[in-house]
């Protein structure tokens, strides 16, 4: 990717973040995680170990901003289960990269699609400007 597209793409994507209500931006890092372990996945089936470890650190990084926007004090049980289940994801993804399997990648795909599927059903019935309660 030339320069100028990269710096066009990260002003899209900040332009983008800017616009949207906190739902949204859970469902877009949402998004990036999916996006990011289907690379490690692929970068795992094709033995790119470079490549893997990038996309892995990323889709980490992810699960860490994830963890970090639980309002445990507000959301009580479910931000302690979101908690708990964002730390066993991780895990997962550990455990993908030390034992060089796509199994636990799968798992973990299909739990934070399944989460970002219910994200996005609040997403669209949530106002624009507001929050979930």
């Amino acid at each position: 990717m030339s320069v100028f597209a990269h710096q066009a793409s990260s002003a899209y994507r900040q332009i983008e973040a800017q616009t949207r209500t906190p739902v949204e931006l859970v469902v877009m890092l949402y998004d990036g995680a999916l996006r990011f372990i289907a690379q490690a996945r692929d970068a795992l089936e094709r033995q790119n170990i470079p490549a893997r470890r990038e996309a892995l650190s990323r889709a980490l990084a992810i699960l860490t901003e994830l963890q970090g926007t639980l309002n445990r004090e507000e959301g009580g049980e479910i931000a302690q289960s979101l908690g708990a289940l964002y730390v066993y994801i991780n895990g997962r993804l550990v455990e993908a990269a030390a034992k060089q399997q796509t199994g636990p990648l799968d798992e973990a795909s299909h739990l934070l699609a399944m989460l970002r599927s219910a994200w996005a059903d609040i997403a669209q019935q949530t106002p624009a400007g507001s929050a979930p309660r």
